[in-house]
């Protein structure tokens, strides 16, 4: 059976992909999360927190990385925060990292009607649309408004993607890094991002595995981000 796919555009000033973050400390991946992406999409949709994800979670994801960005670090202080006992309000210092200045694809494959029922809502969100963090807005639309899906499998589809840059770099002809959803065997890398609910007390995660690896972009389209 042919296989559709649909490509979102990651891209912004700021984007965190939080894969073991907890208190004080907010971490980020260097790539975008099944988890964080699949929460993106339950935005768009307007799905409940204990609506089932099947259907997502089904879907095969690939990552290509166009700009890695830089790894920054933002320091809030949150004032008046209860505490479970009851006792006086508290201060609560947090040490957030991003990716600032990063872009990346991000291609699901799976069935095309599902996929375009996503792509419609990645056009017509029914909540706020954010990258990781509900601060860090997207800086380009999510995804190309004509196309709502590729008759392509995602390794061809992900690497015919345009080349996203910004005005001044020069990469065309350099590699960019793939990582995309694998069966396991030696050599692919186990992560721990799949989510099984997003209840707020029964949250659960799930293992893939991906392989990771170089190559050229098959195209000279650009878009600059």
């Amino acid at each position: 059976m042919s296989m559709s796919t649909l490509l979102i555009r990651l891209a912004g000033p700021m984007q965190s992909w939080g894969l073991k973050s907890a208190f004080e400390l907010r971490n980020t991946q260097l790539d975008p999360t099944k988890s964080g992406v699949i929460g993106l999409l339950c935005a768009s949709l307007g799905r409940e927190r204990n609506e089932p994800l099947n259907d997502l979670t089904a879907l095969r994801m690939g990552v290509r990385i166009d700009k890695p960005g830089d790894l920054a670090f933002d320091y809030q202080t949150a004032l008046n925060v209860a505490k479970a006992d009851g006792g006086k309000p508290d201060t609560q210092l947090s040490h957030r990292v991003y990716l600032a200045d990063a872009a990346f694809w991000v291609g699901f494959e799976g069935d095309a009607v599902l996929l375009k029922k996503l792509h419609h809502a990645l056009l017509n969100p029914i909540w706020p649309q954010f990258l990781g963090r509900k601060s860090y807005l997207p800086g380009i639309p999510l995804v190309d408004p004509h196309d709502a899906c590729l008759e392509l499998p995602l390794d061809l589809a992900l690497q015919q993607a345009p080349r996203m840059q910004a005005e001044h770099e020069k990469v065309a002809g350099t590699p960019v890094k793939y990582i995309i959803d694998s069966e396991a065997h030696e050599g692919t890398e186990q992560r721990h991002d799949v989510p099984l609910s997003f209840e707020i007390n029964h949250r659960a995660f799930t293992f893939r595995s991906v392989k990771s690896s170089w190559g050229l972009v098959d195209t000279e389209e650009v878009l600059y981000v």
